[in-house]
């Protein structure tokens, strides 16, 4: 079912109550895909966010979002976020990460953990509310929308507030694609170097290969091997948040039990990681053996751009322009200023790797 207003589904939607929003997300999946296939410089996944905001946003379409359409859209947005970030895994090879040197491994891990504590710090200055500095902070440091969703997987996050924050990665992420490579020769980068810096500093994948590609071959290598290693860093930030959100479940609990005992019946813990973040450490593990065949690899990629591409939609048929601009300029400000400090984290690390 679906709250008059909109709202989240609720545990009793069928497939029935599903069915036409799930369409519709995978119908614009098609369009994103074939969009990006005319314009490569397009990422397919910013394609299918933008789709989905117009979507909810264009007067014709507002209601059906908002109506017989929202419960398959926010079931897309919240359950193939989760398959796709376990497709993600496929994308990854440990032993090209390892190729980089411990080093730049270390100045990459180094820039992620800065940019996470530098964005969660902003956002807190900017004074966001409820897991909006968090969600942002993940997203923003290591795989966009995927993360965010790996993230609010463990923190319980309503489906709502993840919006805003995947509707700024997508921003930002967007912005790189058109103003990096304008900077490329006046800071005086090699493609190689370029490629670093993008893969560094751009957070969604798709994002970081529209960017990089415009240096040509190498800095799309580069770009992807350290991106990728940024990707790897998902498994652990999640667990530490997961094994911080059980401990803050553990004491909440024991105040509750020390004032009424019947309070400690079924007592419900996040995990510590969860099992979609299990699913992509194993499809990463498949994909670093080389047991895999291309086919199946490619075979993966696709359903990546499948599951992620109908979750963003279904992310961004929830974003009402008219509100975001009421209630989201702070946070688009608290954005800029973290894309700044990303980029210039990643510039200081890629002039350190070529040292």
């Amino acid at each position: 079912m679906v709250k008059p207003d909109g709202g989240v589904v609720t545990k009793g939607a069928t497939l029935h109550t599903l069915a036409p929003g799930l369409a519709v997300a995978l119908g614009a999946v098609a369009v994103s895909l074939l969009l990006h296939a005319v314009v490569p410089m397009l990422p397919s996944m910013t394609i299918a966010v933008v789709l989905g905001i117009a979507a909810v946003n264009l007067p014709v379409t507002s209601q059906w979002c908002q109506g017989p359409l929202r419960a398959g859209l926010n079931f897309a947005g919240k359950h193939f976020m989760r398959a796709g970030i376990v497709f993600l895994g496929l994308k990854l090879s440990l032993g090209d990460i390892m190729g980089l040197g411990w080093i730049s491994v270390a100045l990459i891990v180094g820039v992620v953990l800065l940019s996470f504590a530098g964005t969660f710090t902003l956002g807190k200055l900017f004074k966001l509310g409820g897991d909006t500095p968090l969600l942002i902070a993940t997203g923003f440091s290591i795989c966009g929308a995927s993360a965010i969703g790996a993230m609010a997987a463990v923190k319980n996050t309503k489906h709502e507030d993840t919006v805003l924050p995947v509707a700024l990665v997508t921003l930002c992420g967007t912005l790189a694609i058109g103003v990096l490579p304008l900077l490329m020769h006046p800071l005086g980068l090699t493609n190689l170097q370029f490629g670093q810096w993008v893969g560094a500093g751009v957070h969604d994948v798709g994002q970081v290969v529209a960017t990089a590609q415009t240096a040509g071959a190498v800095a799309l290598s580069a770009a992807v091997v350290v991106k990728l290693t940024r990707v790897v860093l998902l498994a652990p930030i999640v667990g530490v948040a997961g094994a911080l959100e059980r401990r803050r479940h553990a004491r909440a609990l024991a105040l509750m039990v020390a004032g009424s005992p019947e309070a400690a019946a079924a007592p419900r813990f996040p995990p510590v990681i969860p099992m979609f973040v299990v699913g992509f450490l194993l499809m990463a593990a498949l994909r670093t053996t080389g047991w895999m065949s291309d086919g199946v690899i490619e075979a993966g990629a696709l359903a990546q751009d499948i599951t992620l591409g109908a979750a963003l939609f279904g992310l961004g048929s929830s974003v009402r322009v008219r509100e975001l601009l009421n209630t989201g300029l702070r946070a688009t400000v608290m954005a800029m200023c973290a894309w700044a400090l990303i980029a210039a984290l990643a510039f200081g690390a890629v002039h350190l790797m070529s040292a």
